[in-house]
């Protein structure tokens, strides 16, 4: 068995210790929040990271009402700019604390005035160091070079800080998220047997929406980094304006549907790619799929059991998760060393 997978099985605990011990560490900044709430939120990250912020944006416009934009490290970093961020709070996400760009930016803003927070697996990190504020993903150690239990940590992380600024969040809920992780796990045999159908996949699209769009970006991600397929990641609307052109026979398209808002939309655009001789695999909790899936990568009750899609992105991306290990596998490939990857990357 791989470290991966390995990792991915450590997520249920994971979770369960983030949410012990960060759980006051957001009632605390929720406190503090409040009396000086900022007008912007401003996200700095890479890599899965990344993906992680991008939940946080939509979580946090939705949830919490504040703008967030996703800062381009280059425009520091290479242009030597800062923006007017005085009135942001500017968070930096990263599994090992240490991306010389992101706390570049981070510290760049707190120069002007700006309320940073960080969000890290490591306490003692450079991250850690700069920012104002720190949210910990308490995830331990992780060795394989694909990020699985720091990501969903970091997912973890994103519902605490959206109820720090502010938003609705349910900290009963976010109590059920373990074990919903725990549910998933249960899916590991059916979907190794669905990867290995796909044991010779090159060129795939990935699909998702809203509060699962972020996950879209994740799973093509692990895709390319453990199994070297061109995956390319699209929400449902950004697809139909152009890059549904190049869907032929039997092109596989993988698609998040969860109940909520974007659940429609999933199932119609699942419909047509299948007009278009597609092979859609649709991920998601539901058993009714109005004939949108060609296969159907399933996924655990919605851990409220509400027509929301607010607690789903946890429990439904560690099937993805053991989608890309087991694929990787099934190709001949170690997903814990990857080619041309280190487990801490640092760019400018």
């Amino acid at each position: 068995m791989s470290l991966m997978l390995d990792e991915i099985a450590e997520q249920p605990a994971a979770l369960e210790r983030t949410l012990k011990g960060q759980l006051d560490v957001a009632e605390k900044l929720r406190a503090s929040l409040a009396d000086n709430r900022p007008e912007l939120v401003v996200l700095v990250a890479r890599g899965t990271s990344d993906n992680a912020a991008l939940f946080y944006r939509y979580l946090i416009e939705i949830e919490a009402g504040l703008p967030v934009s996703l800062a381009a490290p280059s425009v520091t970093t290479l242009y030597q700019a800062t923006p007017a961020w005085k009135n942001a709070l500017v968070i930096g996400v990263s599994q090992s604390g240490e991306g010389t760009d992101i706390n570049q930016i981070l510290e760049s803003a707190k120069a002007v005035g700006a309320r940073t927070l960080g969000v890290t697996n490591e306490s003692d990190s450079a991250m850690a160091k700069v920012v104002d504020d720190l949210l910990l993903v308490e995830a331990g150690r992780e060795r394989s070079v694909a990020a699985t239990k720091t990501y969903t940590g970091q997912l973890l992380a994103g519902y605490l800080l959206a109820y720090a600024l502010g938003a609705p969040v349910d900290p009963e809920k976010l109590r059920a998220l373990p074990d919903s992780a725990a549910a998933a796990l249960a899916s590991e045999p059916a979907v190794a047997d669905l990867a290995e159908r796909y044991r010779f996949m090159e060129q795939c699209v990935v699909v998702g929406r809203g509060l699962n769009y972020g996950n879209a970006y994740e799973f093509a991600l692990k895709m390319m980094e453990t199994s070297y397929v061109v995956a390319e990641r699209f929400s449902g609307a950004d697809l139909a304006h152009g890059p549904i052109a190049m869907v032929e026979q039997d092109f596989p398209a993988f698609l998040f549907a969860l109940p909520g808002p974007a659940f429609a939309g999933a199932l119609e655009l699942g419909k047509r790619l299948r007009s278009l001789g597609a092979e859609t695999v649709v991920l998601s909790s539901e058993s009714d799929l109005d004939g949108a899936a060609v296969r159907h990568m399933s996924l655990p009750a919605v851990p409220d059991g509400s027509p929301s899609d607010l607690y789903t992105p946890i429990p439904a991306i560690v099937p993805a998760q053991l989608f890309a290990a087991h694929l990787a596998e099934h190709k001949g490939l170690d997903p814990d060393n990857p080619r041309a990857l280190k487990k801490v990357t640092r760019t400018l």
